[in-house]
C-alpha cells in the first residue's frame, strides 16, 4: 500500500474517535450585555470624584489566570507630550453604562495624588520604531546574505567569462581601428610636389 492509501485509510479508520470541539469554544455573537474593550473602554476619558477628565484609559492589565487585574492611564501632558502612565486596581474604578457609551471614574484621584503617582514599569518595554527598524534590517540582512554573495559570485563569473571571450574580437577592433587612423592621417596630409627646374 502507498503511503498515500496508508494515510487516507488511517484518517478514515480514526475519524470516528477524533475529539470534537465543545460547543462552547467558540463565541457567534456578541450580547446585549456585553462590549468590546477596544470599542467602549480603551481610549475613554477617565474623571475624578468632581467629575473633570484626568487622563484616558490605554491599556488593561491581565495576570497569570487571563483576568483584567487593572488598567493603564495616561494622565498629564498635553496631546501626548510628558504624560505619564499610571496603573490602577480595577476595583479602584468606578465603571457606569451611560446613554452616549460607559463612563468611568476614579473618585480618589486628586491633582496631587496623581502628581505623586509613580509611573507604571513594564516588565518588557515596548520597542520604538527606530529599534524595529534596525531588527527589520537585520533580520533582512541574515536572510539575503547567502543569496547577495551567491549572486555576487555569480555576476563575477559571468564578467570573466564574457571578458574571455571578447578578448581576442577586442584586439581585432582595436588593431583595426589604429589602421584606419594611420590611413585617417596619411590621407589628410597635403601631397608634396617636387620642386620646378631652374630657368636658363
Amino acid at each position: 500500500m502507498s503511503p498515500k492509501l496508508f494515510a487516507l485509510a488511517f484518517l478514515t479508520l480514526s475519524a470516528g474517535t477524533l475529539p470534537a470541539l465543545a460547543d462552547d469554544v467558540f463565541l457567534t455573537e456578541q450580547k446585549s450585555t456585553e462590549y468590546l474593550a477596544k470599542d467602549r473602554l480603551i481610549g475613554v476619558n477617565v474623571h475624578n470624584g468632581d467629575g473633570k477628565v484626568i487622563g484616558d484609559i490605554e491599556d488593561l492589565i491581565v495576570d497569570g489566570d487571563n483576568k483584567i487585574i487593572g488598567a493603564i492611564v495616561g494622565v498629564g501632558g498635553l496631546l501626548g507630550v510628558g504624560e505619564k502612565k499610571v496603573a490602577v486596581s480595577l476595583p479602584s474604578l468606578n465603571i457606569e453604562a451611560a446613554e452616549k457609551g460607559i463612563v468611568i471614574s476614579l473618585p480618589t484621584a486628586t491633582k496631587e495624588a496623581l502628581t505623586a503617582a509613580p509611573a507604571y514599569k513594564r516588565a518588557n518595554p515596548p520597542k520604538g520604531w527606530l529599534q524595529r527598524a534596525a531588527e527589520k534590517g537585520e533580520e533582512i540582512r541574515d536572510k539575503s546574505g547567502p543569496a547577495y554573495e551567491k549572486a555576487k559570485e555569480t555576476a563575477k563569473e559571468a564578467y570573466e567569462s564574457a571578458k574571455e571571450k571578447a578578448g581576442p574580437a577586442l584586439e581585432k577592433a582595436k588593431q583595426e581601428a589604429q589602421d584606419a587612423l594611420a590611413k585617417a592621417k596619411e590621407a589628410a596630409q597635403p601631397a608634396q610636389t617636387p620642386p620646378e627646374a631652374p630657368k636658363n
